[in-house]
This record gives C-alpha cells, structure tokens and sequence, in this order.
C-alpha cells in the first residue's frame, strides 16, 4: 500500500469527495491508464474517460474486474464505487444520464487516482 496524504486519506478511507473543478485530472485527454492511489491496481483506460462537465473526472467503462460496486444506489449521489483490489473509495456510478452511448458516468475523484501516460 502506498502512503496516502491526510487529504487522499479524506477521500479514500474516509469516502469523501473533493471539490468540483479542481481535480488534477478532470481535463487530462492524454493516453494512458489511472491507476488506484493506494494500492497501484489500473482502473480505467484513458479511452473511456469522456467530458461530462459535472466536475470530476468521468469514465464510461471501468478495467474489468478493477471496481466494486456498493449494491445500494442513491438517486442523488449514485452508487458508491471502490477499489476492487484494496477497496479505497474512488467516487459514485451514475446510470441512465445518457452521456455516452454506454449510458453510464463513473465520476471520480483525481485524488482516488494517478494517472500514467503512454500506456
């Protein structure tokens, strides 16, 4: 496990949430994965995150295998998701926005993440 901040441990142990707009990774467009902060396990592809304008960085498809899913959906704050290797917390699922073709918006916290070009 890797050493987390005070604020990444805010977030991720704690299951909180960053602010809106200011996530290092909300505008990223490069190539590459994101990868857990505290463990390393890849996540998403960089392929799958799209501009959703809500503030936090968005995917519409995880890695397979790499997320759990919380099995209670709140219809104001989605579905909580976690690591599914060491089970930090990385944000909410959100279904039925019609955003993307696959109908889904993981909204994440940059803080939950890093992101590795080139990959």
């Amino acid at each position: 496990m890797n050493k987390l901040t005070e604020q990444e441990k805010r977030i991720i142990i704690d299951k909180g949430t960053e602010a809106p707009f200011v996530g290092e990774y909300v505008n990223t467009k490069e190539t590459g994965i994101y990868v857990c902060r505290q463990c390393d396990a890849p996540l998403y592809d960089s392929k799958d995150k799209f501009e959703s304008t809500c503030g936090w960085p968005s995917f519409d498809q995880e890695i397979k295998g790499a997320i759990k899913k919380d099995s209670y959906i709140n219809q104001y704050f989605g579905q909580e998701i976690t690591c599914a290797n060491c089970g930090g917390h990385l944000g909410h699922v959100f279904v039925g926005e019609h955003a993307t073709p696959k109908n889904v918006r993981h909204c994440v916290n940059s803080l939950s993440m890093k992101f590795i070009p080139g990959i």
